[in-house]
């Protein structure tokens, strides 16, 4: 009886010393995998890159930002931070300083979309975002907000966020072609849709005065067999539901 007590107590004992030289490998096998962060603010990304190489991480330059601080073309911040204990391999995310802001903040405020882009980034500057919005009363594709605002000083993101306007899809319609139809033709048909006819105005074809003997003075009339010469909105434009449409004939 004795004897298998033994036994038994010398497994156990064999058994705990396994378990504790495991668990004393995987923690040196798991320090051994660690390494330090170095120092990487005030480098350049090149110097940057080899220090963080060397240390057996990586190295991902994410943002820019202007700075009065730090000089362009330097790392101005670092995450994870320095000295700090990562896993090899691990990325290091950095932002290089693009120096004092020195391109003005421009005015795009009632450019459209496009024009705005364009002049935004003729200036060296980017668009963060543009959200849209449907604005009533309000011109489509126009800037009705931007942030930072115009000539803004002490910027700390060379991008722009634009609002602009646009007209809800649930509520628009392209506008067809009426040209060369005849004015009853268009006119029902804008009214099973749910739109207005506006203003018909009647376009008087050139004459040869000189072969009238006395001008004539009356005043054409619009009839349903009228046909339609230019319409206001133009084909292809966007437009509202039940708005007014205006026709000129011959």
């Amino acid at each position: 009886m004795r004897q298998i007590i033994r036994l038994v107590l010398l497994g156990l004992v064999l058994m705990t010393v396994a378990l504790i030289s495991a668990l004393t490998a995987m923690r040196f096998a798991i320090h051994g995998s660690e390494v330090g962060v170095p120092k990487l603010i005030g480098l350049s990304p090149v110097e940057a890159r080899r220090a963080a190489e060397a240390a057996g991480l990586e190295l991902v330059v994410e943002r820019q930002y202007y700075s009065l601080n730090i000089a362009e073309g330097r790392i101005m911040s670092q995450v994870p931070a320095p000295e700090s204990k990562v896993r090899r391999g691990w990325q290091i995310r950095v932002a290089e300083s693009l120096g004092q802001q020195r391109v003005p903040i421009p005015d795009v405020v009632g450019q459209s979309e496009r024009a705005a882009e364009l002049n935004i980034r003729r200036r060296g500057l980017d668009i963060e975002s543009v959200a849209h919005s449907d604005l009533p009363g309000a011109p489509e594709d126009r800037v009705v907000a931007q942030s930072p605002p115009a000539n803004a000083v002490g910027v700390a993101v060379p991008k722009i966020n634009l609002l602009v306007t646009t007209l809800g899809d649930a509520q628009t319609f392209v506008m067809p072609s009426f040209l060369g139809q005849p004015l009853g033709t268009a006119t029902l048909t804008l009214q099973d849709a749910g739109f207005h006819v506006g203003d018909v105005t009647v376009a008087i074809p050139p004459t040869n005065a000189a072969a009238l003997p006395t001008p004539i003075m009356t005043t054409p009339q619009a009839t349903p067999a009228s046909m339609i010469v230019s319409q206001n909105p133009s084909p292809g434009q966007r437009i509202r539901a039940g708005s007014t449409v205006n026709f000129s004939v011959q």
